[in-house]
């Protein structure tokens, strides 16, 4: 073998060496740039919007505040909306607002969802929809979307609130799913660390309405206690459903909550043309302040 074969065979072995420790030497040196101090992780607030949920949402006949704008119901959220607007701005600004009912399936999580979408549609506003219905959430599900860290594991692990929130690609809303089922639900929304997170969302961002869905007032003791920290409280009826008992005891359980309203689900005063099943389920909503 020639001295420059001999020299080339070398150079080959050599560069196969070098090739063979990059990965070693990469494993090495990790740890040293962790150790240096951690990177902070961006909100999840920020990340990328998942195009398949925002497709699934679109076809949601429930969101009717985004998907059928030009209908009774879209409008009637939209009355709604601007009712809600008003009232809230009265004295300073009254951003959080608790969407409740007396009973099981009145139509709140409808209700507070599609506030939600109205509002999020306007240019002067940001929205933070809040699942607080851990027992049973279903903003998640009206919304196609997967629920994740959310509003308990937050408070049960300390976390920021911003590491369950994500966004939804409508408007200018993002949801904060109501997260992993725990034993002591009412404690911990009870609890001085819901306080505090509750305070931190309302004072985050100046121009945001934070839109609570609560559980039913009369089977859970959740609602009377966030009512009370809530700005406001939006109370959801449904036609023949509760009886005058049951909402003399619902507004009683209220007492010291700042109740604007309740929206009338499911009136049976509706448009004749409006034939579609997701209208014969929401008909009409009124407001009655």
């Amino acid at each position: 073998m020639s001295r420059i074969e001999d020299a080339l065979k070398k150079a080959s072995e050599k560069r196969d060496e070098t090739r063979r420790r990059e990965p070693e030497k990469a494993a090495v040196t990790a740890p040293v740039m962790e150790a240096a101090g951690p990177v902070e992780k961006p909100s999840l607030d920020l990340l990328p919007v998942q195009s398949d949920c925002l497709d699934r949402a679109r076809q949601q006949r429930m969101l009717v505040a985004m998907n059928e704008p030009v209908s009774l119901a879209a409008e009637e959220f939209r009355k709604l909306k601007q009712i809600l607007v008003r009232k809230t701005k009265r004295e300073g600004f009254q951003n959080t607002i608790l969407v409740t009912s007396g009973t099981v399936g009145e139509g709140k999580s409808v209700t507070a969802v599609n506030l939600a979408i109205s509002l999020a549609q306007e240019f002067d506003h940001t929205v933070l929809l809040v699942d607080a219905d851990i027992r049973s959430p279903s903003c998640h599900e009206l919304l196609c979307m997967e629920n994740g860290y959310g509003l308990s594991d937050c408070l049960v692990d300390g976390s920021p609130i911003s590491k369950g929130l994500v966004k939804t690609g409508i408007g200018k809303l993002s949801f904060l799913p109501a997260g992993s089922v725990v034993p002591n639900v009412g404690e911990l929304l009870a609890s001085k660390r819901m306080t505090e997170s509750l305070a931190e969302m309302k004072n985050r961002y100046a121009d945001r309405y934070i839109i609570i869905d609560s559980p039913p007032v009369l089977p859970f003791a959740e609602s009377r206690n966030l009512s009370r920290l809530a700005d406001a409280v939006v109370l959801v009826i449904k036609e023949g459903q509760a009886s005058q008992a049951d909402l003399r005891d619902t507004i009683e359980a209220l007492q010291g909550a700042n109740i604007l309203g309740a929206v009338y689900t499911q009136a049976s005063r509706t448009h004749r043309s409006l034939n579609t099943d997701a209208y014969m389920k929401y008909k009409y909503y009124h407001y009655a302040s």
